[in-house]
């Protein structure tokens, strides 16, 4: 990886870099772009199902092609690198790869023409492949760049602000879709598939307005990695010549996988287990789409109070309001929608073990990364057990809550120690995405009636958070053998971040 200066000689010198907020907000623009449309993607299922008749694990080919195409963009990546001999965004630039990634995700949108047109799944689900390819190359660039603007020590605390951004876009994306798609919100059913394509032609649009915007932004093309400083300042730190040979990220690699898969499956089989158990009909389900994927931006928010300049007792406070301020964000998004609310203020209760959770971790991603797949399998375990099915839905909703920061811990400890091999390493952790895919195409095969049902099929998810935890404890061995702390990474020792 190319950097433009090499003169941070030591820990103390990289974790005084101070976060540059201007480019900051510019990039994280994107990111409200990833969430709106993979949270959407959770009203299209249904809707895809019931129109053209499709089974449980035919209407998941959404998730399977969206998800699937990260990694596809991330072997081209690969092959456009090797091929160039150089890598690719360091040949173009990191926010020029941005911009380029926006445009392919706006040629993505343009299918839902024809596709509306000729009612078409193979052509809906190809225009949500080819967004897919250009978020790939999106998220290889605006990742790193997250964790580079800025210390090391509030890289990962940086990256949940990010994803918090990202998921103020999964709260109101399924509610924006719901309406475009049914007109209002006790409609129950569409006419013609030709009403889906609106939304996505205007979120088309947009993407190529922020391609224009960042092609003209200050946003870096460059990295100064910070975690490459970080692992180059130590005296025993060692270029391994290759970043599979770093077990952090292989084993890094894995976790994202399964990490994706949970979180997406959790969400897409929602729906199918409201209609089952309560009887929701479709429509019905996106209040409850739009409370996990809000769950995840409340997690976030509260992980990012860290990333502030603020003394440790601001950041304590912060820890309490943040979670109820996002909370809040999600109760007027859905007020304005005209939903009954009373079913949710119920939910605010269970926003406390998100924040005890939190303060337990320290700010440790690893740490943080047992504690959250802990509290994540608990979850699971209340909705295949419970026999009240209300309270299952609000315990699948509370994954979102530990699923929250469970992107930041596993990129910050993969791409820990890397060196130079930062940015390759990183576009490998965007090819697992593709879990997202799998994972709800695995868990939709298995909740038929004859298999073990929608309730037992999230068995699938707590083997994920099983993986979760042992990346947990593996990770932070093999980081502190080649001399990395993650608590003087997270900024715990000696009053750091």
């Amino acid at each position: 990886m190319q950097t433009a200066q090499k003169d941070l000689s030591s820990i103390e010198g990289v974790t005084s870099q101070k976060t540059r907020w201007g480019q900051f907000a510019t990039l994280i623009s994107v990111f409200f772009f990833w969430g709106f449309v993979a949270a959407s993607n959770d009203v299209l299922i249904p809707v895809f199902k019931e129109k053209l008749q499709l089974s449980q694990v035919q209407a998941q080919m959404v998730s399977f092609a969206f998800y699937v195409a990260y990694s596809v963009g991330s072997i081209l990546y690969f092959i456009i690198s090797k091929a160039m001999g150089q890598d690719l965004l360091n040949r173009i630039g990191y926010k020029n790869g941005i911009s380029v990634g926006l445009i392919i995700s706006a040629i993505g949108t343009l299918l839902f023409i024809p596709a509306a047109s000729s009612e078409s799944f193979l052509l809906f689900i190809s225009g949500l492949f080819v967004i897919g390819l250009g978020f790939s190359l999106q998220q290889t660039a605006a990742n790193p760049l997250a964790i580079n603007m800025g210390s090391a020590s509030t890289g990962s605390q940086r990256l949940s602000m990010a994803g918090g951004i990202n998921n103020l876009g999964t709260t109101i994306g399924p509610l924006i879709v719901n309406l475009a798609i049914f007109g209002s919100v006790s409609a129950i059913a569409v006419s013609s598939l030709s009403v889906v394509k609106t939304p996505y032609l205007v979120l088309g649009a947009a993407f190529l307005v922020v391609a224009a915007i960042f092609y003209f932004s200050s946003v870096p093309n460059k990295l100064v990695s910070n975690t490459e400083e970080l692992a180059e300042s130590k005296s025993n730190w060692v270029d391994r010549g290759s970043p599979f040979k770093y077990p952090q990220l292989v084993l890094g690699m894995i976790a994202i996988f399964v990490y994706v898969g949970v979180e997406v499956s959790t969400a897409a089989n929602l729906p199918e287990f409201m209609k089952q158990k309560l009887g929701t009909p479709t429509s019905g389900s996106a209040p409850y789409i739009s409370l996990f994927w809000a769950s995840l931006m409340i997690g976030r928010w509260t992980s990012s109070a860290g990333a502030f300049g603020f003394s440790e007792g601001t950041k304590k406070v912060l820890q309490f309001l943040m979670p109820y301020l996002a909370f809040g964000v999600f109760l007027l998004v859905n007020a304005i929608a005209k939903h009954d609310l009373e079913d949710f203020y119920v939910y605010a209760l269970v926003i406390i073990a998100l924040i005890i959770a939190t303060l337990l971790s320290k700010g440790n991603p690893a740490r943080q990364l047992l504690i959250f797949s802990a509290c994540g399998i608990i979850a699971l375990l209340v909705v295949m057990f419970s026999p009240n099915h209300q309270i299952s839905v609000y315990a699948i909703c509370s994954v979102g809550l530990f699923c929250s920061t469970l992107w930041p811990c596993i990129f910050t400890l993969s791409i820990s120690g890397l060196g130079k091999h930062t940015s390759e390493g990183s576009n490998f952790l965007i090819f697992m995405i593709c879990g997202g895919g799998l994972v709800s195409l695995l868990q939709g095969y298995l909740s038929a009636d004859h298999l073990l049902g929608i309730s037992m099929s999230y068995v699938v998810g707590i083997g994920c958070f099983l993986y979760l935890a042992y990346y947990a404890v593996r990770s932070k061995a093999e980081l502190k053998n080649q001399g990395i702390d993650l608590d003087e990474l997270a900024g715990t020792k000696g009053g750091g971040h």
